[in-house]
């Protein structure tokens, strides 16, 4: 029988059926079994107020203290595993309103997650989790919609953002290996948990516009172990920990913090480290304008084999592509486009020209196909600040969808 309670009513040992009203934006699982007091804390903590229990589901919760929130691998009943469907694949315009959706909660959800870390207070794990591997479905309908926000930044929002971008390069990078479904989730919810201990570095420290002085990038280091320690005290899977502990780790064993080197250093962590060093040099902040993708990518290869695992930077470019989804390029006609689709030809996508360099002015923008024109082609990739122009401004007039 289904009988409505307050969440002060809720006792270890009941079924929640339904949550009936929430405070906040972040959802949670309804269903699922209530096995210590702790789950009801994160339950309060995460703005439940009413909620819908099922009496003939009660059970016994001796022993029970692991604090998951409301798993459906709980439930009492058996549950026959079904065959996942084949994913449908949608076009760019019809995913990027759901991708532009799922990156704002991502920013949302990556702030609560801050905030915890720096209050030494738990999170519940499945919400990151979940929140992961709709990140992995995106990318599944069509993976140039998230792309394509990946090169959408707010300068003020780095620390929110970078995580969650290395988590769409992870998830874009993983499916292009062919990885199992559960490995792709588990590598972007690696990249989105991977810069957690950064809130506990001063922004004097995080934020300085120069190079950082010995005793600053010592602290600036610690920023590892700060997220490590946390996440080892939540559900988080150790394997998963273990690659966010070598994101900075090189293959000549002169990374951080372990110093580990060559084999020592899984295949998670490699990926991880390409991902997160690529973002981060194409990333614009306060007191400078991100590089290219074509600059980075020669750093990129510059850092392997000493510091990066070279197979895996060749695939990872060839991945994202000569020219980015999402880039900036100018054309043979003096006019700039972004990049909205790759070909087979990879020095020929489709782009949206937007720009005109001669005249300094917008352009009614215009998709174009280089592989059918052949008297048009790209100069080189270029960055919006060079032209003083507001990509972020042209995308959600233009590109965006919703």
């Amino acid at each position: 029988m289904l009988k409505r309670i307050s969440i002060d009513a809720l006792k270890p040992g009941m079924f929640v059926h339904k949550i009936l009203e929430q405070k906040g934006a972040l959802e949670i699982k309804n269903q699922g079994k209530v096995t210590s007091q702790k789950v009801i804390d994160l339950l309060k903590k995460q703005g439940v107020k009413v909620l819908a229990i099922d009496t003939d589901k009660a059970f016994e919760p001796a022993g029970a203290s692991d604090g998951k929130i409301l798993s459906e691998s709980d439930r009492p009943e058996k549950v026959t595993a079904k065959k996942k469907p084949k994913t449908v694949k949608v076009s760019l315009e019809s995913e990027l309103t759901k991708a532009t959706k799922l990156h704002a909660q991502g920013k949302e959800i990556q702030k609560l997650l801050l905030d915890n870390v720096k209050k030494e207070t738990p999170f519940d794990a499945s919400i990151p989790k979940e929140f992961s591997n709709k990140l992995v479905a995106s990318v599944d309908r069509n993976p140039d919609a998230l792309l394509c926000l990946t090169k959408i930044r707010e300068k003020d929002d780095y620390l929110l953002e970078h995580s969650l971008n290395v988590a769409i390069l992870l998830a874009n990078f993983a499916t292009f290996l062919g990885l199992p479904e559960e490995k792709v989730q588990e590598l972007s919810y690696t990249g989105f948990l991977h810069d957690l201990g950064k809130i506990n570095i001063p922004d004097e420290i995080l934020h300085k516009p120069g190079r950082l002085t010995d005793p600053e990038m010592e602290i600036m280091k610690s920023h590892v172990k700060h997220g490590v320690d946390y996440l080892l005290n939540t559900d988080v899977a150790k394997p998963l920990i273990q690659a966010i502990s070598e994101h900075h780790e090189r293959l000549d064993g002169l990374g951080y913090p372990a110093g580990k080197k060559g084999d020592e250093i899984s295949t998670e962590g490699r990926m991880l480290a390409i991902a997160d060093m690529y973002d981060a040099l194409t990333a614009d902040r306060v007191y400078k304008a991100g590089m290219s993708s074509q600059k980075a990518f020669s750093i990129l290869m510059n850092e392997a084999p000493t510091r990066l695992d070279v197979v895996l930077v060749q695939q990872f470019i060839k991945c994202l592509g000569v020219y980015p989804v999402g880039s900036l390029v100018l054309l043979s006609n003096e006019r700039l486009a972004m990049v909205l689709k790759q070909n087979n030809s990879p020095f020929s996508p489709i782009v949206k020209v937007f720009y005109s360099v001669k005249g300094n002015h917008y352009l009614t923008p215009k998709d174009i196909d280089l592989s059918g024109d052949k008297a048009l082609k790209i100069d080189k990739a270029v960055i919006a600040s060079d032209y003083g122009i507001d990509v972020n401004a042209f995308f959600e007039r233009s590109v965006s969808i919703g």
